[in-house]
């Protein structure tokens, strides 16, 4: 036996982390809301299914707020092995993450758009990061730690959704669209001094926030493809001569730019699902663990076995055990890929 499905039948390609605004959008209807349980806890949120319409008729999407629909857990807090895990098995293939982030360049300003190629982590370790913390090692391939086809593929549907947005405030002078950035991810909940964000800029790093590893890292682990959409809300701590960020100013600017960031959600999840469902950007994520895992099964306990077949069940095929101290059987499995040291 294994683990039951979320959904027995239309279960969404396309998982979006982010704030609980983002799936309140005027062509999105809410399905139903499911209460996940996984073998790593429960997710930050129900996981909200809707449907959203378009011209192709209606396809389906997943969300998760990822600090709580009351934004009640800090980032340092957020159970991503559970988000990440929950929609994996959900059915889910690739997930599109929203973030509001500062800016470490002053030509990144505040409300303009970012789809970042690389992350600097300055996490301090107190966050769980991988699925691999037992018996199982494996060592996840991350030099691209965003998905390159997904985050490709939906700047120019983007940069059109930004063009087409009919309410810019000031239409002379529309939000810009900026891409192969580095982001810092910190580990919060307090921002930077002026001495790290300029740290952080001498690092070459040009945006910055809290919440995007693990995230990032399990979406690789599980064979997720994973891209990120950022807005910038500030300019950090680096700037001399003027006060450094506060929560008063992020969300003065995400609030200004609410009604583009869901123009833009809206936008780019039809291109991606179809995308998605044609298989035309799946190519590096799904079969990426294949050769990543390192130990033989026959040295890992059933149970953790079991867990991992969660997510990852092509490389864990076996049922549950039913009493403890059962051994599963391995004899079948195919280890040939596997290796007793790094």
């Amino acid at each position: 036996m294994g683990y039951p499905p979320l959904m027995r039948e239309g279960a969404p390609l396309i998982g979006v982390i982010g704030g609980s605004g983002l799936y309140k959008l005027d062509n999105l209807h809410v399905i139903k809301t499911i209460s996940a349980s996984t073998p790593w806890g429960s997710p930050s949120s129900p996981i909200t299914i809707a449907k959203l319409d378009t011209a192709k008729g209606p396809i389906t999407v997943a969300f998760i707020s990822r600090h709580g629909p009351a934004h009640n857990i800090a980032p340092s807090n957020v159970p991503a092995r559970a988000n990440i895990a929950a929609l994996k098995h959900l059915g889910v293939k690739a997930i599109v993450a929203f973030s509001a982030v500062g800016s470490l360049r002053e030509e990144v300003r505040p409300g303009d758009i970012i789809v970042p190629d690389q992350i600097i982590d300055r996490t301090k370790g107190i966050r769980p990061s991988t699925f691999f913390d037992g018996a199982m090692v494996g060592h996840a391939m991350f030099g691209e730690p965003f998905d390159k086809q997904l985050s490709e593929f939906i700047v120019p549907h983007i940069e059109s959704a930004i063009n087409s947005f009919p309410d810019h405030i000031n239409p002379s002078d529309v939000p810009r669209l900026h891409k192969e950035r580095t982001l810092v991810v910190m580990e919060g909940p307090q921002f930077s001094t002026r001495a790290e964000s300029n740290m952080y800029r001498s690092f070459g790093g040009d945006i910055i926030n809290m919440s995007s590893i693990p995230e990032a890292k399990l979406a690789r682990e599980a064979e997720l493809s994973y891209a990120l959409v950022c807005t910038s809300t500030d300019y950090d701590a680096w700037r001399m001569g003027e006060a450094p960020v506060t929560v008063e100013e992020v969300m003065k600017t995400l609030t200004t730019n609410a009604s583009l960031s869901k123009h833009i959600t809206a936008s780019i999840l039809e291109a991606v699902h179809e995308a998605v469902a044609s298989q035309s950007v799946l190519t590096t994520a799904e079969g990426s663990m294949k050769y990543s895992l390192m130990t033989n099964h026959s040295h890992v306990s059933p149970s953790e076995l079991y867990k991992l077949k969660y997510i990852l069940p092509a490389y864990f095929p076996y049922d549950a055990p039913r009493w403890k101290g059962e051994h599963v059987n391995t004899e079948d499995h195919d280890d040939s890929t596997a290796s007793e040291k790094v």
